[in-house]
């Protein structure tokens, strides 16, 4: 049923557009119905049966005049399906990827990026497809209830005998339906398996080289494919026996009207345009009962892509796959209003009181899993232009607190306070011009290092200039082989680990914004331009700085130091006390 409710609610979104698909493919269909007819005038036309006044001359004119109806009416269908199928599958797109972006950003999707890509392409394509089809069967049942009508008006005993093997189709096609459903699910985990060990093995490409691991990655690929061509094979296999299946039917019917209009014809009772309309019309309902059985397939194997949809959206009734949405097929798209900073965006004071999180069950939140606490009622605050840092062991919980701080977690508890008010949602409110994010590992695309920085922002070269200066990069541009212009390649491939980690920083200064949130920003810079950075972005004034650091020139910098230990924190204080007070300090410092 959840199938039927997503169908419907696409047929829906459009409906005057699905209404004048379906009447475009009835008429379509109509005409070769037409057609057949003609040809019962022709053939009657040839043995004197054929009605007065009708001339082969005048039936010559009846079979052009329908085939241009003919090419109209499937230019027409054509064009309005094809806008009809963008619309449906441009929707369904859509929602997909905003149920992706809707997620806490640092929360596992459950599967690799290769497996979303082919969920997103093929699985909403396939309901693309359904929807297609299922215009198809309107327009069908309405043919066959015509031609029925016009053979049961020439010979309702014989329409009876021809189309009894008919209905065969039907039932086979239900006694196989679990099996279409099984196979066509083993065969989309094949693919998404080499689609996400393909895209995988892409990203690796150096550590797989440095590894020596060339053969064994490439051994690995084939098997999967292996995999995926044995699950893929079965399920053509099994579609392609049925479509044959219910396609033949057609010839043993022919024979059926044979034996049964043998009689008849010799008599005159039936005449040989009365043979003519059965045989071709016997087609079309041989037509009609494949189409049926084939769609009843397709339908189970689009409902194993609607049941993944809706396992990406994380809705089991797969609601969010459909529902409605602008989706701006034609005209121009929507402007991109960069936000604008209020008088409330300025920060006085961040504050989190008692933030918890637990890693969940199925261990995707983190290494750790099995529902154990990461935090554990954390609380402190952070006053304007201060600079504060978080430290601790690896496995401690720094990243993880930034990350539930700023929503890319979801708490299991607690509250974070902007200015004494509450913070309903941390993800929406934690961006700029209030907040800037720079993560352990930057996420930079296949574009120029200008583009990188900017994202889409519209500023002054000098801004540009100055966002470059703060993050240390004046040196490294003129060694670029293009400057700003210089293609960086997939997360940033063509630059360094220190340029990747300041190239995400002039994209956090260029925004300006009132918080700057550093997850190990200098992991990879050495310490003179550590030391330099840290002096420039504290000149600009009274910008408020939340970092995560176990580097020296960090702790001696800081206002205060958050001291983690195992999810908890062990002692707040500037670096002088801690190391008077925590063994911890004294131990990580040394």
């Amino acid at each position: 049923m959840r199938m039927w409710r997503a169908l419907w609610r696409l047929i829906k979104y459009r409906p005057w557009l699905y209404a004048a698909d379906v009447a475009a493919w009835v008429a379509i269909l109509l005409t070769e119905l037409g057609a057949g007819y003609i040809a019962k005038l022709f053939f009657d036309s040839l043995t004197d049966a054929s009605p007065a006044g009708l001339t082969i001359w005048s039936i010559v004119a009846l079979v052009i005049a329908g085939g241009i109806a003919r090419i109209l009416t499937v230019l027409a269908g054509a064009l309005i399906d094809i806008r009809h199928r963008y619309n449906m599958g441009s929707l369904m797109r859509r929602n997909l990827l905003a149920s992706v972006l809707a997620r806490p950003g640092a929360e596992s999707l459950g599967r690799s990026t290769g497996e979303t890509l082919n969920t997103i392409r093929d699985d909403a394509q396939a309901i693309e497809d359904t929807i297609s089809w299922l215009i198809d069967q309107i327009a069908l049942l309405v043919y066959a209830a015509v031609a029925l009508v016009i053979l049961i008006a020439i010979d309702a005993r014989i329409t009876a005998i021809v189309v009894l093997p008919l209905l065969t189709v039907i039932a086979a096609a239900r006694l196989v339906g679990k099996h279409i459903h099984r196979f066509r699910e083993a065969s989309r985990r094949a693919t998404e398996r080499v689609t996400g060990a393909i895209g995988e093995a892409m990203e690796g490409v150096q550590t797989i080289q440095l590894a020596g691991a060339e053969k064994h990655v490439l051994g690995h690929v084939r098997e999967l494919n292996k995999e995926r061509l044995h699950a893929t094979v079965r399920d053509r296999l099994l579609s392609q026996s049925l479509h044959s299946f219910f396609w033949n039917t057609v010839t043993l019917s022919t024979g059926l009207i044979l034996l049964a209009a043998a009689d008849s014809l010799s008599s005159g009772g039936f005449s040989v345009g009365d043979f003519a309309v059965f045989v071709i019309y016997v087609g079309v309902l041989a037509e009609v009962v494949a189409e049926i059985g084939d769609f009843m397939m397709h339908f189970k194997q689009g409902g194993v892509s609607m049941e993944r949809m809706a396992d990406l959206t994380r809705d089991e009734t797969a609601s969010a796959v459909v529902v409605h949405a602008p989706i701006h097929m034609s005209g121009p798209l929507p402007d991109v209003v960069a936000p604008r900073r209020t008088a409330d965006d300025r920060l006085e004071e961040l504050r989190a009181e008692n933030l918890t999180y637990r890693w969940p069950e199925n261990g995707n939140g983190g290494v750790n899993g099995n529902g154990r606490f990461a935090l554990r009622d954390i609380s402190f605050a952070i006053e304007r232009g201060e600079f504060v840092v978080i430290t601790g062991r690896i496995g401690s919980g720094k990243t993880t607190l930034l990350r539930a701080l700023l929503g890319l977690l979801t708490p299991d508890g607690g509250t974070v306070r902007w200015n004494g008010m509450p913070i309903a949602d941390p993800a929406a409110f934690f961006v700029p011009p209030r907040c800037a994010y720079t993560p352990q590992v930057p996420q930079l695309f296949s574009d120029t290092l200008e583009s990188n920085i900017r994202m889409g922002i519209d500023v002054s070269p000098e801004a540009l200039e100055e966002s470059i200066r703060l993050a240390v990069m004046e040196d490294d541009v003129p060694q670029l082989q293009k400057g700003m212009q210089t293609l960086i390649g997939a997360k940033g491939v063509k630059l360094s680990g220190g340029q990747r980690q300041r190239a995400a920083a002039a994209r956090m200064f260029i925004r300006d914004p009132e918080l700057l949130v550093f997850d190990d920003l200098s992991s990879a810079l050495d310490i003179e331009t550590e030391n330099l950075l840290w002096e420039r972005t504290f000149a600009r004034g009274d910008q408020t700085y939340l970092v995560v650091s176990h580097r020296r020139p960090a702790l001696e910098r800081a206002d205060r130091i958050l001291l983690m230990v195992d999810g908890k924190i062990e002692g707040i204080g500037t670096l002088d006390e801690l190391l008077t007070e925590h063994e911890e300090m004294r131990r990580l410092w040394a």
